[in-house]
């Protein structure tokens, strides 16, 4: 239950960075360049100049990004550059691709495809994965954030500061409406990102509202992303913008922004990733083209055979993929009561919020272009754990004796 302070957002949010500054020993920014990271990022580093303490700055540049971002982001490293140790990271990480089947993943900054690459790296960033140890050809970005934080850390008490709002969606508010165990000294805006309680994600900013952010920007007249007024002639409400990279099964939602804000931008993302002229023009699409609101079962068919229909349908690489997440899904509930398989719907409610399995869920995550099956409760799989899984699959469909 949501309690409220006798205190304002912008004095609670400071008062929430100071006491982070007592706290750790290493310090550092997750930035998109975004007008929330933004606003964590001038409080943040307003702090570090009052005790003369320089804080990282981390920016993952995803190569397919506006140049006004980037613009931005250039603008915000030169501005606090005498307090800031500047990790603008442009090396090669593999992230989701929800625009295609055929290339399920992507990876920014691909070597051998440097003709077609959006744009050239910035002169400030880091060009070479091989400084970081922990790095790997085909690290996806699931598995590169923590481990950047075990590094940056050096051992010592590590504080990641992260501009999410859970005004913004239902799993960032779980992300703090959790239990103080997974806190750090009873703080709901912390969590441990590591075994050893030594890496700590902190959210100061998570209970502010859309129109507190946009107010700082006006009270205090700090540089923000000026992409926003882009997309605000654009048509879009200041509830709607959102920055982030493109090609995720939400974020496709707003390529079309590109088309119209950057053209030439947009050219050369369709040349360098496969599917994203299809995502821009079918993401709004309500229905079976990409699973979005309520899908139709075609005539003749069950939830089950139409899964079957779109899995035949697929690349065998993607099809294998999708089939052995499927399959511990069937197996998983078989020991919760569905011994006898999941039913082909179920109560949609239910079906929503994940208390309840269907072949109609499966529908709906195969046709999102899910990769990962998050709506059917899972994470991504570590790419370095990949071909290992692979085969503890292989073993696990005999054992089960599940067919897809």
């Amino acid at each position: 239950m949501k309690k409220y302070l006798d205190q304002d957002v912008f004095t609670e949010t400071r008062s929430r960075v100071s006491w982070a500054f007592d706290k750790f020993n290493k310090i550092y920014i997750s930035f998109s360049g975004g007008k929330d990271s933004t606003v964590l990022t001038h409080i943040v580093l307003e702090e570090a100049k009052k005790r003369n303490r320089k804080v990282g700055l981390m920016f993952i540049d995803w190569e397919c990004q506006f140049n006004l971002t980037i613009q931005h982001i250039s603008d915000i490293f030169e501005l606090y550059k005498d307090n800031i140790e500047p990790y603008w990271i442009s090396i090669p990480i593999k992230t989701w691709n929800g625009c295609s089947q055929y290339e399920p993943e992507w990876t920014c900054w691909e070597e051998g495809k440097e003709e077609i690459w959006v744009r050239q790296k910035s002169e400030m960033s880091i060009k070479d994965g091989s400084i970081f140890p922990f790095y790997y050809n085909d690290i996806s970005f699931e598995e590169f954030t923590p481990k950047f934080s075990e590094w940056y850390s050096e051992g010592e008490m590590c504080c990641n500061f992260v501009g999410i709002r859970t005004q913004e969606s239902l799993n960032r508010f779980r992300a703090v409406a959790k239990n103080k165990e997974f806190c750090f000294e009873d703080k709901m805006f912390t969590t441990s990102t590591d075994d050893n309680n030594k890496c700590w994600s902190v959210y100061p900013i998570y209970d502010w509202k859309t129109e507190d952010v946009w107010t700082y920007y006006s009270k205090f007249k700090k540089p923000y992303n000026t992409l926003y007024d882009r997309m605000y002639r654009a048509g879009l409400s200041i509830h709607q913008m959102r920055i982030d990279e493109p090609f995720g099964d939400t974020q496709r939602k707003g390529l079309w922004l590109y088309q119209v804000i950057e053209p030439e931008t947009w050219r050369r993302m369709v040349l360098r990733v496969a599917g994203a002229n299809t995502g821009a023009l079918y993401s709004k699409e309500m229905g079976n083209i990409l699973g979005n609101n309520k899908v139709t079962l075609p005539e003749g068919y069950t939830w089950q055979s139409f899964a079957k229909m779109l899995l035949d349908t697929m690349p065998n690489k993607t099809s294998e993929h999708y089939k052995n997440k499927i399959m511990v899904y069937i197996h998983w509930y078989s020991t919760r009561g569905y011994p006898e398989g999941i039913p082909d719907e179920a109560d949609y409610k239910l079906e929503s919020l994940g208390k309840a399995p269907s072949w109609r869920k499966i529908v709906k995550t195969l046709l999102k272009n899910d990769y990962w099956c998050k709506g059917l409760g899972f994470s991504p799989t570590k790419t370095s754990a990949y071909s290992n899984y692979l085969k503890m699959m292989e073993k696990r469909k005999e054992k089960w004796g599940i067919e897809i």
